[in-house]
Order: structure tokens, then sequence, then C-alpha cells
């Protein structure tokens, strides 16, 4: 690789039991240690309750929250091994739940308490935690459907304009990991829209009704 690093690229399934453990099997052997380990497979299914069924939320549960907990059972041992750290990639979602959007902003509110009790949890064993939270950011996700099928032929109905780089994503995602922050909301526009929630919850219900927001369409649906 570029600047004289190795990497080690695998395909993974974070939905199969069995598999992250294969995966970190192979990191070791390449490596010889896994000293950071970030949680971040993940796609989102949207749409109104009543046009959800259970194992549409299933879906959304079993790769956004069961995924994060395989590879964090794959690879505990290696983190306390190292006193390592580990990164959960959760959402602006997790702080803020919007109309069209429960399963996605359950996941992601479960993944924010899992990495709240894990920060406590990992402390003693020299394991730090760090609650990453992205807002829009130039990748697929938004071309995904419900049934986790990408939809290349759809287009990306958030504006260009407040979509941040993936590259400048990956800066301040690998900034954080480095401190060893608690948590990180890693855009702009981001950190506004926690602040409003978590600080002035009632501007936040006000804001969405005048908005009239419902929420954005599944890909490959008008």
């Amino acid at each position: 690789m570029k600047g004289g690093r190795r990497a080690l690229v695998l395909a993974c399934d974070v939905t199969r039991d069995g598999e992250l453990e294969r995966a970190a099997a192979q990191t070791r052997d390449a490596f010889g240690r896994i000293d950071v380990v970030v949680a971040n497979a993940g796609f989102g299914v949207v749409g109104p309750v009543e046009d959800l069924s259970l194992d549409d939320y299933r879906r959304q549960l079993e790769t956004n929250v069961f995924g994060v907990l395989r590879t964090i059972y794959a690879t505990l041992d290696d983190l306390k091994r190292t006193r390592g750290h580990l990164a959960i990639i959760g959402s602006v979602s997790g702080h803020l739940a919007t109309p069209g959007g429960s399963p996605y902003a359950m996941s992601k509110f479960a993944i924010r308490a899992l990495a709240e009790a894990l920060r406590h949890e990992l402390r003693a064993d020299g394991v730090s935690v760090t609650l990453l939270s992205p807002g829009f950011v130039e990748s697929e996700i938004r071309l995904v459907d419900n049934q986790g099928r990408l939809k290349t032929a759809d287009r990306d109905r958030v504006p260009a304009w407040l979509r941040m780089p993936a590259d400048t994503a990956a800066r301040k995602i690998v900034s954080a990991i480095a401190r060893r922050r608690r948590e990180a909301v890693i855009t702009g526009h981001g950190k506004v829209l926690v602040f409003i929630a978590r600080h002035l919850p009632g501007l936040m219900s006000a804001l969405l009704s005048l908005s009239r927001y419902r929420g954005r369409a599944e890909p490959g649906r008008s």
C-alpha cells in the first residue's frame, strides 16, 4: 500500500455466526495482533411502521446490532491483550429519531447504549471505546433497499452540498480513534442536530412538525 503499509481484504457477512471469528483469525495470522476494531457494517431500513413487517425490523437489527456484537465477541480477547481500542459506528439517528426511520434509529440508539455500557465495563481492562456518529456522508447506504440490495440505478436524494466526502469523514474518524475520544459526531450538520435533540427537544419536535418531514423513500421506489 501507499506509505509502505500492508492491508488484508476479507469478505465477511456480519449476520452469520462464525464469520467474524474466521476473519479475526486470519487477521491475527497476517499481522500478529489486533489493536483497533471498528464495527462499521450497517444499512438502513426505511418507511412508516404500517408499511413495514417484523421481518424488516429483525433484518435491520441483525446487521446493525447483532453484527456489531458478533464483531466484539470475535475480537474482545485481542483488545484486552493489547489494551486496544473499540470504535463503534453509530449515527446522528442514534440521537434523533425521525418519521419513517424507526428501524434504523432503533438500531443506532441500541448501539449508542452498547457503547456507553462497554466504555465502563472495559475500562479496567485498558480497552477504550469510541462512539462515532456521522450524519450524511458520501456512501452507498442510501442506495440500499430494505432487503439489503444495492440499487445502482437510483440516485442519492440527499443534496450534494450536505454530504461530507468519505475521505474527510475517514480522517475525522481516525483522529477520534487515535485520541481515544469518548464520542465524536462527525459532520457539522450532525453536531447541530445532536445539540438540538439533547438540549432543545421541544424545538426539534416543532421543527419536524413544521417541516412535515416524512422521511426518505426506500431506494428503488418513487
